[in-house]
């Protein structure tokens, strides 16, 4: 069934799983999970046009054009393995803590100078967009670039089954997503998934040198690239950070200066990430530091914006102790004379949660603010002398009626907390 598929894909190669989004000509995959069926949809797809349906239930195959099979994700799963293994191109994945995506940004920026590449689009790093972004490439990539999420043990090496990587990249593995990984020494075994398939599979392992704990994880791995501010083949120091970033870098040719857009000295291993996989595939030194300094972050990450009366670093794609400290230790060196920080509560904590967000308002206290506003969760269960709100929208209205000017702030909180909400406040929209 898959080569049936498979060469339909060919003549038809666009792949969709949302009716909504659909387009003439392309595959749909009725997907279906706890609160939607994609098979009830089969024949409504056929007439916006779809070339060919992929359904699970029987009893929705009523034309020549939709395909049964035992499960619809696995066969998406499988088509993209399928399609995987026509490539003989490097295929990067990244994963991590904090700052895959970005990573995943700027390392694609760096190779797009040189090479045709491939990446995944936005966030689509789970077990449906992974599949997507890998049946995305096209025949003539010279570069894949895939972004690997992950909340519990096990998730990265299935990807590795049908992503069947040849290089890799693990940012970090910090306090994120607990619950799922059962503390920090599950999120490294967890994450460490990606070295263990390279160290099996003969691949090549980009490594941040300074954290101690990548030495053993990355063990054994044929091929061992390290970048970090010493004792690496990449290395590179922080030359300011007020507000953006400013880097130099040395290797083992050249050293030269890069001046990001990016906000925040912990992005630094993000941006000698790049610096590490251009050069170890060949792309100039020049190159690799205009691509950098030309990314512009989006999507709530790392933002820089300025507002009509004040100043915003806006951080709210995502949240966990680790990212949410350094934010705060970053925000707190800024010089500015009104800091306001405004934290939405982090999620998938477990029974570690209150003691993390305790420790996040010991580490608030340590510093000196206009104001701090807690937004939701268990910021409410913390002891504190901040103004706390249960949601952002609630805090959005008290801000609304603060009339702040010359303000810079720190708005930063899981995804589900929604806290760019706020910017509302200052009459400016988020897109």
């Amino acid at each position: 069934m898959i080569e049936t598929l498979y060469a339909i894909y060919r003549q038809y190669p666009r792949v969709q799983t949302d009716t909504r989004q659909l387009q003439s000509g392309e595959i749909f995959f009725a997907l279906k999970g706890p609160h939607f069926n994609g098979n009830l949809f089969a024949e409504k797809a056929l007439e916006m046009g779809a070339a060919a349906v992929v359904v699970d239930e029987p009893q929705t195959v009523t034309d020549n054009r939709i395909f049964l099979v035992p499960d619809v994700l696995e066969a998406l799963q499988e088509l993209a393995l399928y399609h995987r293994k026509q490539f003989t191109i490097p295929f990067l994945a990244i994963t991590g803590s904090n700052g895959k995506t970005t990573t995943k940004e700027l390392v694609s920026a760096v190779l797009a100078t040189t090479f045709k590449t491939a990446t995944t689009k936005g966030n689509l790093n789970n077990h449906i967009g992974i599949p997507l972004t890998i049946l995305s490439i096209p025949p003539d990539a010279e570069m894949a670039v895939i972004e690997m999420g992950a909340n519990h043990q096990q998730e990265i090496a299935s990807y590795c089954r049908y992503t069947l990587p040849t290089h890799g990249l693990i940012t970090n593995c910090g306090k994120a997503h607990l619950e799922g990984f059962g503390g920090v020494e599950g999120v490294r075994k967890g994450k460490g998934e990606l070295f263990d398939y390279l160290r099996l599979h003969a691949g090549t392992a980009f490594v941040m040198w300074d954290y101690v704990y990548f030495h053993p994880m990355s063990s054994g791995i044929p091929t061992i690239i390290r970048y970090g501010t010493r004792d690496a083949e990449i290395t590179g120091t922080v030359t300011g950070s007020e507000p953006y970033l400013e880097v130099s870098v040395t290797t083992d040719e050249a050293s030269f200066p890069v001046s990001t857009n990016l906000v925040g000295d912990y992005n630094l291993p993000n941006v000698l990430a790049a610096v590490a996989v251009g050069h170890h595939f060949g792309v100039p030194f020049e190159q690799i530091r205009q691509a950098i300094e030309q990314y512009q972050p989006t999507n709530s990450r790392s933002q820089l914006i300025s507002g009509k009366k004040n100043t915003f670093i806006l951080d709210a794609y995502n949240a966990n102790p680790s990212s949410m400290r350094l934010a705060i230790e970053n925000f707190a060196r800024q010089p500015h004379n009104a800091k306001y920080v405004c934290l939405g509560a982090m999620m998938e904590l477990g029974t570690d949660s209150l003691a993390e967000h305790q420790a996040i308002v010991e580490l608030l206290k340590q510093f000196s603010w206009t104001d701090v506003l807690l937004v939701g969760g268990d910021f409410e269960k913390t002891t504190h002398p901040y103004r706390f709100f249960a949601t952002a929208t609630t805090a959005m209205d008290w801000l609304q009626k603060q009339s702040i000017e010359d303000g810079m702030f720190l708005i930063k909180g899981s995804r589900s907390m929604r806290m760019e909400t706020l910017m509302q406040a200052f009459e400016y929209k988020i897109t």
